[in-house]
């Protein structure tokens, strides 16, 4: 079913004079010893997204707000968004009913296949249009905020169209949240893959990843590192109040990560976990799409992709190239009747042997299964090139490309 929203107009949002005194107190302290974050810009914050901001939500808001409000940004997802949105719908019962207690609203992002055709078909899903793609937004961002304004819900969580949420998971993740006093929760989701290539592939990124932004460094507050899974992102209402909403963050492509940081930053408690008993996502359907898809994040995950891309040319070499230089060299001293040949044949496969347990210990924390691990250094080529291609897109052309529209690179 469709709500009429009116346009929006982006002017620079009011904000209360009192409280903001307070809050750029807080950042000028900040700034004399503030150091880059992994995977944002080099520059320095904006002053604007430390403040509480007053308006972030139209006014008047409602009397009696409901539990949640669930945003699901969605452009040319027909493949996916019906199992999405029947995995939350199928999640209204009594206690928690779907109209009454939450809402569900997907943002139909320009799509051009059947994506508001599919999402209309559900009952009780609301279907809104994505305001006017303004200059200096990613699409993501300015979907969410044509609807995060007139948001009913104490709780906000934004999630993608190729998740599948689990039974009861948005009623755990509120208590979760609740529990343990958090601003923001976010989840990492089971990852699922389609064919060999992105089997061998996305247990690499995800081991990078995890080892860059560990949990329990994003989860202390003493901890700079900060990140957050768009997949999966709750945020409490007063919570995305003081850090601006998604418009502090409307000219970054990693949203979710510039979010984290500046709830981070504001102290309002950050949670990010992995949740596979929770929620799983089919990020890319195609290969060609998880191409694009990573070119577009890995530089700016990464903080020296260049470094990174050399050292895992090296694992490849080193656990394909010992084993044959260790048989060559096995070979060579059966002929010539040489010890010394034999000796160096079996310190090379002790340093393989080595160096390919320290490879599988790292991998191992991609949450991949058994056998995506044991494939994954067939894909070290690809992601050597997409490291070094991603690092050529955001650092040299200073630009990347997602879903048909072009943004400023890292």
């Amino acid at each position: 079913m469709d709500r009429e929203y009116p346009g929006e107009t982006r002017g620079d949002m009011g904000t209360d004079d009192t409280s903001n005194k307070a809050a750029t107190e807080e950042v000028q302290a900040e700034e004399k010893d503030w150091t880059p974050v992994l995977g944002l810009s080099d520059e320095k914050p904006d002053p604007d997204a430390l403040r509480v901001h007053s308006d972030v939500f139209e006014q008047p808001e409602p009397d009696e707000l409901m539990e949640l409000t669930v945003i699901v940004p969605a452009r040319n997802e027909e493949d996916c968004i019906g199992n999405c949105l029947r995995s939350l719908v199928a999640q209204s019962e009594e206690v928690f009913k779907l109209g009454r207690d939450w809402e569900l609203i997907v943002v139909n992002d320009g799509s051009t296949d059947r994506t508001k055709e599919i999402a209309q078909s559900f009952e009780g899903v609301t279907v809104v249009e994505a305001g006017k793609l303004e200059p200096g937004w990613t699409g993501k961002c300015n979907a969410v905020w044509t609807v995060v304004r007139r948001a009913k819900g104490k709780w906000l969580l934004f999630t993608d169209a190729d998740t599948i949420h689990e039974p009861g998971n948005l009623h755990r993740a509120i208590h979760e949240a609740t529990r343990n006093k958090l601003g923001m929760l976010s989840y990492s989701a089971k990852q699922l893959t389609t064919g060999w290539i992105q089997r061998t592939m996305m247990p690499l990124v995800f081991s990078e990843l995890t080892m860059t932004y560990p949990y329990e460094k994003v989860n202390d507050p003493k901890e700079r590192v900060a990140a957050a899974n768009g997949q999966f992102l709750m945020v409490e209402r007063e919570a995305y109040r003081k850090i601006g909403g998604h418009k502090s963050v409307r000219e970054l492509v990693l949203e979710d990560v510039g979010l984290a940081v500046l709830a981070k930053k504001r102290k309002l408690g950050l949670r990010l976990r992995y949740a596979e008993e929770e929620v799983s996502t089919h990020m890319y359907r195609t290969t060609g799409a998880m191409i694009e898809g990573w070119t577009k994040n890995l530089a700016m995950l990464f903080g020296n992709p260049l470094a990174l891309a050399a050292w895992r040319a090296l694992d490849f070499v080193l656990l394909f190239g010992l084993p044959i230089l260790a048989y060559e060299l096995w070979s060579a001293q059966l002929a010539s009747k040489s010890f010394t040949w034999l000796s160096v044949g079996w310190i090379l496969l002790i340093i393989w042997g080595r160096n390919l347990f320290r490879y599988y210990r790292r991998v191992a924390k991609s949450n991949f299964g058994f056998v995506d691990c044991a494939v994954s250094p067939l894909g070290l080529p690809l992601f050597v090139w997409l490291l070094y291609r991603s690092w050529f897109q955001n650092r040299i052309l200073k630009r990347v490309a997602w879903k048909g529209r072009e943004y400023q690179g890292a």
